[in-house]
């Protein structure tokens, strides 16, 4: 059904007094009105609708007792463990799939990885659907379910939930949301995984990602994802975020494209794990392998790291004088688990980059280790802050 004007207006309303509240909850009715700029009467409206719709709860007034004159009862999300709804998380990698389940301030209750039998195997899907099923049923604990978020790399448009190029996992033109949705008989959101990871830091993150955001996924695929005044960009048809083929300074790596030193190619986790076999290092491509091999303190390991970090750092460094944002977020597995790879990345890109003089601006995600299922789970989260009834009216009850 066609929305009216008021209508509109209405969802704007309750999605600034929803994301006033996971920024500054808990806050008083009075309060979100002095921070969001909107009358108290439009605040208690949409309030009243919010707390119906399970969203947001009150809390007991501090001290216990009613205060006299007019009540001041602070509200919060509603993340409590009766009643408080939740978010089914899937990210979708080439050897495993990892489910979660998350509450509405993006915190993780549950989670529990899939290695794929098989990642070219047409029927994955379909058997990722069953195993995330049944870790929704485990799971089950009677809180209402809004739906799957779903999140993988490659070209994904959200709108249609249809992948449109995914070369690891050997899809193209699938759509992976209707054929998700139908095997759960849930919502599903789909989006790029780089893109998650930037909408998870604007919702829940550092508060400089609001203002402007560059995030460099570095993992089996290599994507990057750019936000301005809290939007994620998207592009025409979805597209923004490929840097697959970004040149990186100094590598010589040849690429399948024709050309060499294209970024997926030099530093991809598929390029390190292969370089970490062919010198001997461990004796499967595993990155996770390798930083387990370089934390038990062997030196080959931890030079390779390095130089993978390095590289990484030449290549955000052209980046961040393209965009010059307030903050560059970067995903890339050794960093995430070991600082000191953080801060080789830093070095090179501050020694390449023409702007950028502040190494502290290059971050780690927020949620560290976890960051791929919180961000999952926020493809759906992310349209729920955006327009709260649109979203809530789809969910469920209970598990599949």
């Amino acid at each position: 059904m066609t929305r009216m004007a008021g209508d509109r207006r209405g969802a704007a309303n309750a999605a600034t007094v929803l994301r006033t509240v996971l920024e500054h909850g808990p806050v008083a009715r009075s309060g979100i009105s002095e921070l969001c700029g909107l009358s108290p009467a439009s605040v208690s409206r949409q309030t009243t609708g919010l707390v119906r719709a399970g969203l947001l709860r009150e809390l007991p007034e501090p001290g216990g007792r009613p205060s006299s004159g007019r009540p001041r009862i602070p509200l919060d999300l509603h993340t409590g463990a009766v009643g408080g709804p939740v978010t089914a998380g899937l990210h979708i990698g080439v050897p495993s799939s990892t489910f979660s389940l998350v509450d509405l301030r993006g915190r993780i209750l549950a989670r529990r990885g899939f290695p794929h039998p098989d990642p070219t195997d047409p029927a994955l899907p379909l058997r990722i659907a069953g195993e995330l099923a049944r870790f929704l049923r485990e799971f089950d604990t009677g809180r209402p379910l809004l739906g799957v978020g779903a999140a993988l790399g490659g070209w994904v448009r959200p709108d249609t939930g249809v992948v449109v190029r995914h070369p690891a996992l050997g899809w193209r033109d699938r759509p992976l949301a209707a054929e998700l949705s139908g095997a759960l008989g849930l919502p599903v959101h789909l989006d790029n995984h780089a893109r998650a990871v930037a909408g998870a830091e604007v919702l829940f993150g550092h508060p400089a990602a609001r203002r402007s955001l560059v995030h460099l996924f570095i993992g089996n695929v290599v994507d990057a994802a750019f936000g301005i005044e809290g939007a994620v960009h998207q592009g025409p048809d979805s597209a923004a975020g490929d840097v697959a083929h970004l040149p990186v300074p100094g590598s010589r790596t040849a690429c399948a494209c024709g050309r060499t030193g294209c970024l997926q190619a030099t530093a991809s986790d598929i390029a390190l794990g292969a370089e970490a076999v062919r010198r001997g290092i461990v004796p499967d491509p595993s990155v996770p392998l390798l930083v387990d091999a370089a934390a038990t303190g062997d030196p080959r390991a931890d030079r390779l790291l390095r130089e993978r970090a390095r590289a990484v750092g030449r290549a955000a460094a052209l980046l961040l004088d393209v965009f010059n944002p307030a903050v560059m977020i970067v995903t890339e597995l050794s960093s995430l688990l070991h600082e000191g790879y953080l801060d080789e990345i830093r070095a090179a890109a501050v020694a390449q980059s023409h702007v950028c003089r502040d190494p502290e601006r290059i971050i780690a995600p927020h949620a560290g280790p976890a960051v791929l299922p919180e961000a999952a789970a926020t493809v759906l989260l992310g349209p729920l802050f955006q327009d709260p009834a649109a979203v809530a009216s789809g969910g469920s009850t209970a598990g599949p």
